[in-house]
């Protein structure tokens, strides 16, 4: 059994349509990632998989139940982790556990057990007595974890867990979604970070609420379908204004240098007099292997 189908999901606001007829299914113990930009859809799949939005059309399943007809069921099954920090900034680590526990009816005894192995892989047992408004970014986001972890589901999503998480705690936040994943848990995780998508074991693009591809890291990877170099120079807005004028090229900044696109057509080489011309020398070229942002710009221009 899946453990979410999604069918040809599409929901409007207003004019905007900002799903379209989006589908893609988890299965038990896998971690799929969900990347693309700002205003691509991802929040309104989320909120919808949690019965927190209504969608226009489609259909969601959730372990073999609909999601609109028997949420009642799916409910408990869920975990549900917003971008936003939402626990309570008054309450201590602890009491912010009890209450999400109260909240699904753990007992006592239930929540004791449960809560000595949330502290052993989040590490925030030597801070359950702090308030959560005093906690460090990254520590913040592992409670919030911890609280969706509190009754067990067997879904969790995860909308942007990691956005302004210092790199430790990322690599730590990874690795409870691993433990997680291999206990049979389905994760759903929305990131900006290329890094951890070549974490997941499959990943969706998506732009402007369509599904651009979708595979493993390494499936994404071959669908690449140019030369990429690395110019090490400054993507000044000039130089980038005249590198979109040259035929043949696509240019986009990276950090402090920029990556060129060239199809089979148009070898560097070729380019060369129109490269000199914005101030880019052959010796500054180096061809490099692409990476997953790579095949993503790539797909988001076509």
């Amino acid at each position: 059994m899946k453990a979410i189908e999604v069918d040809n999901m599409c929901k409007r606001y207003g004019d905007v349509k900002a799903v379209a007829d989006f589908s893609f299914h988890v299965e038990k113990g896998e971690l799929l990632a969900l990347v693309g930009p700002d205003g691509a859809g991802k929040t309104s799949i989320f909120r919808a998989l949690c019965n927190l939005i209504d969608y226009d059309s489609g259909e969601i399943r959730i372990l073999g139940y609909d999601q609109r007809t028997q949420f009642e069921i799916v409910k408990p099954l869920l975990g549900y982790m917003p971008q936003t920090f939402s626990l309570y900034p008054d309450l201590s680590v602890e009491e912010n556990l009890s209450f999400y526990a109260g909240l699904f009816g753990i007992t006592r005894d239930q929540l004791e057990k449960r809560k000595a192995r949330l502290y052993e892989f989040s590490g925030l047992g030597p801070f359950a007595g702090r308030r959560a408004l005093q906690l460090s970014g990254g520590m913040k986001q592992k409670l919030a974890l911890s609280c969706n972890l509190v009754h067990e589901p067997e879904v969790l999503i995860l909308d942007e867990p990691t956005t302004g998480v210092d790199p430790l705690s990322r690599r730590q936040f990874w690795n409870i979604l691993k433990s997680l994943k291999e206990g049979g848990a389905a994760i759903v995780v929305s990131t900006p970070y290329m890094d951890e998508v070549a974490l997941a074991d499959r990943a969706i693009f998506i732009y402007d609420g369509k599904k651009l591809t979708e595979g493993t890291p390494k499936e994404l990877l071959r669908q690449f379908g140019a030369n990429v170099y690395r110019a090490d120079i400054f993507p000044t807005s000039e130089r980038m204004n005249d590198l979109s004028k040259i035929d043949g090229i696509t240019a986009r900044r990276f950090g402090s240098s920029i990556h060129l696109y060239t199809d089979r057509k148009h070898p560097i080489e070729s380019l060369g007099e129109a490269l000199v011309g914005v101030g880019i020398k052959q010796d500054m070229l180096e061809r490099i292997d692409p990476e997953l942002e790579d095949v993503f710009i790539q797909l988001m221009g076509q």
